[in-house]
């Protein structure tokens, strides 16, 4: 039976591990770094105010706010891969945890992959099963007018034989009276919102599919999957863990425009709830990350993906950036981190199966094979 209720100590760290091996970086440190910089905290954007937000919109929208009250966005050359959680270590967790992943500033289809590859294993870690996702793309604002457009005619033409609040429920809202269809179990012919993307949403949607199959990521289409409110748009996705939904998340570029106007960016998130109890520990000051895995390349960034599983489970002391494109970003970043390795990998070496690990104080590189590579990390370490 799965468990209904996680200790928050356990929930806070193995959200920290898997954000730390996957490249998300905790607000709490981004806001650290900011202290005495802060601008006036403002209220919420008033045009939210005409808006719908359902439960977990409204948790990222607590998250842009936070964002924005620290004056912490994206710029082109460095987009942002945060995690986020309302554990507060040495204070009791609140009864309902949550846990967001969220990469903001990236426009490709590895901002999804990414947020997907960390929600499998944080859920796999927290209820010991293999998750399920479930994913789907309700497309662009064009898309999402025509194909509103569509389930307005759907709902027509079934008047008769569909039940009545789900006719009485479309005249006021197309994708709710879609939802509830769904829940009723009568919508085996509901049009699908694949059917009507743009060609942009489209090619979106293919390329974050190639992502996945090329990253061994299990997923499956989900062509009753819904988002519902104009602030989602393109990829939804849903992990189910014994059946249940226990994760969501989406892109929801229009919800950061309402927040950061001037500079607006694209925006993927995903939000994890689970009952919780007790508290977190509070840690003492961790030692520095002995390794730094930097990358560049599509080839390189995809075995990145599937390799943070492989040093995640072999405890390795490593943080990468697997978002962020450059590598000269990637090797400031690294600076900060002060690891005495680097962990190296481009077109080339992953072609060939193979790393070159650097000591950054005498210069010295060693290739090294993937095949056994945590083994041989562990005895640097």
């Amino acid at each position: 039976m799965m468990r209904e209720i996680i200790p928050a100590d356990e929930l806070f760290s193995k959200a920290r591990a898997v954000g730390q091996y996957y490249g998300f970086t905790p607000l709490t440190a981004l806001t650290v770094k900011k202290r005495g910089q802060q601008k006036a905290k403002a209220g919420y954007p008033e045009a939210l105010a005409t808006l719908s937000l359902d439960p977990v919109a409204e948790t990222v929208a607590s998250f842009l706010k936070q964002c924005q009250n620290i004056d912490y966005a994206p710029n082109p050359r460095q987009p942002l891969f945060v995690w986020h959680t309302n554990i507060a270590p040495g204070r009791p967790a609140q009864k309902k945890a949550t846990i967001q992943f969220h990469a903001l500033g990236s426009d490709r289809a590895i901002a999804d992959a990414v947020i997907i590859r960390a929600l499998i294993a944080l859920v796999r870690d927290l209820y010991h099963e293999e998750p399920v996702v479930r994913i789907n793309s309700m497309g662009d604002k064009e898309t999402r007018a025509r194909y509103s457009r569509e389930l307005g005619n759907f709902f027509k033409k079934r008047a008769t034989v569909l039940p009545e609040e789900c006719i009485t429920c479309a005249k006021q809202d197309a994708f709710a009276a879609a939802e509830l269809a769904i829940a009723q179990e009568c919508a085996e012919d509901l049009p699908a919102p694949t059917e009507h993307l743009s060609d942009a949403s489209r090619k979106r949607f293919e390329d974050l599919l190639e992502y996945l199959e090329m990253t061994e990521t299990p997923y499956e289409l989900a062509r009753n999957l819904i988002s519902r409110g104009s602030i989602w748009n393109d990829t939804c996705f849903e992990v189910l863990a014994g059946g249940r939904r226990v994760a969501w998340g989406s892109r929801y570029n229009d919800l950061a425009r309402h927040f950061f106007p001037s500079a607006p960016f694209s925006a993927t998130g995903a939000v994890l709830q689970v009952a919780s109890e007790g508290m977190a520990v509070v840690k003492t000051k961790s030692s520095k990350l002995r390794f730094s895995f930097v990358h560049i390349g599509d080839e390189a960034k995809r075995l990145s993906i599937q390799l943070a599983e492989d040093f995640r489970k072999a405890h390795i002391s490593l943080a990468q950036d697997i978002g962020v494109e450059s590598l000269t970003e990637q090797l400031l970043l690294a600076e900060r981190r002060e690891s005495p390795y680097l962990l190296i990998m481009g077109r080339k070496e992953a072609l060939e199966g193979s790393a070159i690990l650097r000591n950054r104080k005498t210069q010295e590189e060693t290739i090294l094979p993937l095949l056994g590579l945590t083994e041989r990390l562990k005895s640097f370490a």
